[in-house]
């Protein structure tokens, strides 16, 4: 925003703050946190404190710096009460959409930063990695709650700890856990049993889909298509008693086929379990392509001997006509309801807003231009940046008339149980 727009959208900007920054406590944290938000809203290349402080009447770069980096306001409240602000704007099938985002670092003392794959730079890379879960729809898409990744390096070293203060209690964490963690947060806060959509390093992992499922979370997420199915439920045979001595063998394990990747499972479609498909609007045209579905019971310790729990699951599957072979993968638990086709494919391409909001997030709001090293800094900072965005967010939804986009009747489609049970 320049000078200008932000002048103009002043009294929104203030009723917007007023909820959120009383629970920071302190009145000059309040005025301090109002005029870092409106450094990151204004126009300018970088959005380190110092060179916002420069745009900024009336900043201080110290008492900025002492806000962020050493103030002790609690963000997670800050968090909460966000997402219970911004969540009534959006549509109400809005999703939760888990992914990552990485920081590039030159130095190795900003906290998480390590030797590890890097989203930004397509390589492995000095970098932060965080976690956030987003509330996304057709046409808006706002982080509601981060988790910086701390790999086990950082865990086991108490010096690097005690140096950018990572709380003593903090145990390591996978990337998946963290998600698990943030989405419950959304969920004590009250947003509801919201469908779940991730990419294929969460969604391929069987252990993730199953803790979606203990927490009765919906879900459609993107999987490889090595992953391992059978397209009918597996048939199970208790193991006979073992002779002689020691305990009977008591579990049950499977008889028939073993199970085959998804891709193989999809050469078994015939060719009218395939539709064309189109599902929203894009830069060049609407976006158009062919899809399938088809159940499967995805195979997971199948042949370790121990305990296997098979459940049933939904497969969508993306076969463009220029391609020549299937491109892309989803498996979906929608807690029994049904989707047309069209819809289906709608919101297992939902994802499609978090990437470009991410370089918005850092582009245009300094996502990515933190420069302090403390764990508490950094939550600070990603806190503030959320609070820029949604109200970035709610301006333009404000002035938007057409929030949603039908463009074609939705057909159920016909059932590929049959070609995948031969």
């Amino acid at each position: 925003m320049d000078t200008k727009a932000l002048r103009a959208a002043e009294h929104r900007l203030q009723a917007f703050l007023q909820d959120l920054v009383v629970l920071m406590g302190r009145a000059e944290r309040r005025e301090w946190a109002a005029m870092y938000l409106r450094g990151l809203l204004l126009d300018g290349e970088r959005k380190s404190i110092q060179p916002m402080a420069a745009r900024l009447p009336g900043a201080d770069v110290q008492a900025l710096r002492q806000f962020v980096n050493q103030s002790p306001w609690p963000w997670l409240p800050v968090q909460e009460a966000l997402a219970q602000t911004v969540v009534d704007h959006l549509l109400p099938e809005a999703t939760y959409i888990v992914d990552e985002t990485s920081f590039p670092k030159q130095g190795t003392h900003s906290v998480g930063v390590a030797r590890q794959y890097c989203g930004a730079l397509g390589k492995v890379a000095n970098c932060q990695v965080a976690v956030s879960v987003d509330l996304g729809t057709d046409t808006a898409c706002l982080p509601l709650t981060w988790a910086l990744y701390l790999p086990k390096g950082w865990i086991a070293d108490r010096a690097r700890r005690a140096e950018v203060g990572i709380p003593p209690e903090t145990r390591y964490q996978t990337k998946g856990d963290l998600a698990l963690a943030g989405l419950d947060r959304c969920r004590a806060w009250g947003l509801g049993q919201r469908v779940v959509l991730a990419d294929s390093e969460y969604g391929t992992s069987f252990e993730w889909r199953a803790a979606l499922h203990g927490r009765e979370l919906p879900y459609c997420v993107r999987v490889e298509p090595t992953t391992q199915a059978w397209p009918v439920p597996p048939r199970l045979a208790r193991r006979p008693a073992s002779p002689g001595r020691g305990r009977p063998r008591t579990r049950a394990r499977v008889v028939g086929p073993a199970p085959h990747p998804l891709a193989v499972l999809t050469q078994a479609l015939p060719p009218s379990a395939w539709q064309r498909v189109t599902w929203r609007p894009g830069s060049k045209g609407p976006l158009t392509s062919r899809f399938a579905r088809f159940p499967v019971w995805c195979a997971h310790r199948w042949t370790t001997g121990r305990r296997s729990v098979f459940r049933e699951e939904t497969c969508l599957v993306e076969w463009p006509p220029d391609k020549p072979a299937p491109t892309k993968y989803w498996l979906a638990d929608l807690r029994g309801e049904t989707l047309g086709l069209r819809r289906f494919v709608r919101l297992a391409k939902g994802r499609w807003r978090i990437e470009q909001d991410y370089l918005q997030l850092k582009d245009e709001l300094g996502l990515d231009h933190f420069e302090g090293r403390s764990y508490l800094g950094w939550n600070h900072h990603v806190t503030l940046v959320s609070m820029a965005y949604a109200f970035l967010t709610l301006e333009m939804l404000r002035t938007k008339n057409n929030l949603a986009v039908d463009l074609a009747a939705d057909t159920a489609g016909p059932p590929a149980h049959a070609a995948l049970s031969r």
